[in-house]
Parts: structure tokens; sequence; C-alpha cells
């Protein structure tokens, strides 16, 4: 394995989640299948020279959360055949070695995009490794990804920031809200322990997609706010119905 932290590092022997941690040079040669699991603009800056000295017998494969922007940057690289872009759909709040999860990836989705641009001995070895660890393989194109990764998982970490911005705004005067707060809140605000490094390039990667998300989610929230403010029952009722 390689990590940019020392202590994850050695963590990461201690927990005999790696055998060993080596140069990513030592690695590239070294290796079958590099995974890049990393923030998505630092996988964008390091892809391209992973590439121009990854072996014949070498594949690549990132699991970061956008995908049509790093697509984008190796689309005509010579060896984009050695590459497999992926998501899995699946986390947690926490990073780090101690963070791991023996059964993360159990019965959970992982998407494939841009299979056709994949070498097919590149992608078998991808759906191989993904089918070992039990998940769900799913198809889709980069850019179609990365409009949906927006609605169903990146407004969910927006509103969980917001809903803690929010308590913690009030808790200011108010300190009873986390003396009350319980499962409801705690599940909603769960994302909002997430990496601030990570997510906030994931918003700027996907930006476009997001800010329509976002023009949505506003939209409903009007509705909910004009539903209280005329105590309309009815109105209230069917949107929490549908």
């Amino acid at each position: 394995g390689l990590d940019r932290s020392l202590d994850h590092q050695k963590k990461a022997k201690e927990l005999n989640l790696v055998t060993d941690c080596l140069t990513l040079n030592q690695l590239i040669q070294k290796v079958d299948i590099i995974i890049l699991a990393i923030p998505v603009h630092n996988a964008q800056e390091m892809i391209v020279d992973i590439l121009n000295d990854i072996p014949e017998r070498t594949y690549l494969l990132d699991m970061g959360s956008t995908k049509s922007g790093i697509c984008d940057i190796v689309k005509d690289h010579p060896k984009r055949s050695h590459y497999v872009a992926c998501h899995p759909m699946t986390g947690t709040e926490y990073t780090g070695p101690n963070a791991a999860v023996y059964d993360l990836f159990d019965q959970k989705p992982v998407i494939i995009c841009d299979k056709e641009e994949s070498g097919n001995l590149a992608l078998e070895a991808a759906q191989q490794m993904f089918q070992a660890l039990n998940m769900r393989i799913l198809y889709m194109d980069s850019k179609d990804h990365d409009t949906h990764a927006a609605y169903v998982s990146h407004i969910s970490h927006i509103s969980s920031f917001t809903l803690a911005l929010s308590v913690l705004d009030k808790e200011q005067s108010e300190s009873a809200i986390f003396d009350l707060a319980s499962g409801g809140f705690e599940s909603t605000a769960r994302l909002a322990k997430s990496s601030a490094e990570m997510w906030s390039q994931i918003f700027i990667q996907n930006k476009d997609s997001l800010l329509e998300v976002l023009d949505v989610y506003s939209y409903w929230l009007r509705k909910f706010r004009v539903a209280i403010e005329d105590e309309d029952v009815e109105a209230l009722n069917n949107l929490i119905k549908e």
C-alpha cells in the first residue's frame, strides 16, 4: 500500500491491512492492480503519470465519487485501456486505516463508467475483484453517473452539513438541543463528520449537477416552509406522502 501519511502507513501495517508500504514507483512495478482511493482532485493530478509508467500487465482503478472529469483527462491517453473508472456506492463518515470495515462492500452497488473505453482484460480484472467482494456491478456513462450521484449521494452530504451548521448556530444559546437530540438527528447529521477535504473537492468537481439538484432541493424546502407558515395541513400531508 501507499499513503501520504506515515501514521496511516504504520497503522495499516499494524492492522494487517497491508503487508508493506512502498513508494509509488515501486508499487507501479510490483502490483497487478493499482487502486486509487484518494480525493478526486489528487487522483486527477496523478493519473496521467501513473498511466505513463504502468506496465503492460498492470491495470488502474480509481474509486472517486465523480467520474466525468477524470475520464476526460485520460480519454486520449495511449494506455487508456489499462484504466477502469469505478465508484463503489458505500462508505462511512470516518477516514484512515482505523475506519476499515470488514463487510463494507457486501451487496453494495459499484458503478463502472465508460466501460467501452477500458480494455477487456482490465475490465475483467475489475469485475472479478468486485464479484469477489459480493458487489452488484452497474454500468453507466460517466456524465450520467455524476448527475445521478448528485441526486442520491452528494445532496445528502450537503443536507447533513447544513443541518449540523443550523443546530450548532442555535446551540450557542440553547445547549439543550444536544441533550434532546436522538435517533432522527443522529442519523441525519451522521454524514456531517465526513472529510472536509474530500467533500469540498467532490462538490466543486460536480458543480453543474449539484447546482441543479440544489435548486430542486430549495424548491421543495420552500414548499414545506409555505405550508407550515400557512398552517396548511392538507398541503403538508400531500408533501410528506409524496
